[in-house]
């Protein structure tokens, strides 16, 4: 039900306005992360820019063949995408209380992301995602002015780049507290999707989430191999136009706009 003033609720029940909306940002991220990591498997030097334990993986198997170029590249994927998870979660935590959505006293594993100092959307998010979107645009124009096929150094570049992308991606879905899902390693997703399904005794109200965010990452995956053998130099469009889809829905339907309520919990909170 709509709350005073033609504002959508945000009202923390499943069908509510704010987890539909969750849901939307978490498909529109994921397509956008599969279509990434396809880039840079295919045209990057055989890594991730998100799928840390691959890339872990890769490190460990570079020692046993002696190849330096792959552990040149899974390092430098790893190393970026720690440094974005670490930057963007300082950034996107800004003004939010100690404990946040993940932690002590979070909500969002109930359903009431109003009820504590942590919330599904700020301006701080807001920021950490718009500086992913630049990170990607330096990543696009790098992507058209080597013909979609990057080597050497500009392949080295890119990838740092879309690691480090793919890393502050991560981080904001965790601080907004998207409940069960990650947008770029979703191995546990599916592992909590079948034990919820396996279990009658499991909570299944996120289940529809964990669906769509698989089937997010197979369609973004598809759609940038489609591209790959058609129009290559359209990939970086797919996770750019994703990523604006996903601060347009935030801005539009999560953003607080005059809700005294919030304004007084944020003027009791500082």
């Amino acid at each position: 039900m709509g709350a005073p003033g033609g504002r959508p609720s945000r009202s923390g029940a499943s069908g509510g306005p704010v987890p539909r909306t969750l849901t939307v940002v978490a498909v529109l991220l994921t397509a956008g992360s599969a279509a990434t990591d396809v880039a840079c498997f295919t045209r990057l030097g055989s890594v991730f820019a998100s799928v840390m334990t691959s890339n872990i993986v890769f490190l460990g198997l570079s020692a046993a063949q002696h190849s330096g170029m792959l552990a040149e590249r899974a390092s430098i994927g790893l190393a970026a995408y720690v440094t974005g998870v670490a930057a963007a979660s300082r950034l996107a935590r800004t003004g939010q209380r100690a404990g946040g959505p993940d932690g002590p006293g979070g909500s969002h594993g109930s359903g009431n992301p109003g009820r504590t100092g942590a919330r599904p959307w700020s301006a701080w998010i807001a920021a950490t995602l718009i500086s992913e979107t630049l990170l990607l645009a330096v990543f696009t124009i790098g992507w058209e002015s080597t013909g979609a096929r990057p080597a050497g150094g500009a392949q080295l570049f890119l990838l740092a780049l879309a690691a480090l992308a793919m890393g502050m991606q991560s981080a904001v879905v965790a601080v907004m507290g998207i409940a069960g899902i990650s947008t770029t390693y979703l191995t546990g997703t599916l592992t909590t999707l079948i034990d919820s399904l396996a279990s009658p005794r499991s909570r299944q109200g996120t289940n529809g989430r964990r669906v769509a965010t698989l089937c997010a990452l197979a369609a973004g995956s598809g759609l940038s191999g489609l591209l790959l053998a058609t129009v290559p130099g359209a990939v970086p469009a797919v996770p750019l136009g994703m990523l604006a889809g996903a601060i347009g829905a935030g801005l539009v339907w999560l953003r607080p706009r005059g809700d005294p309520a919030h304004e007084h919990e944020t003027r009791h909170e500082q």
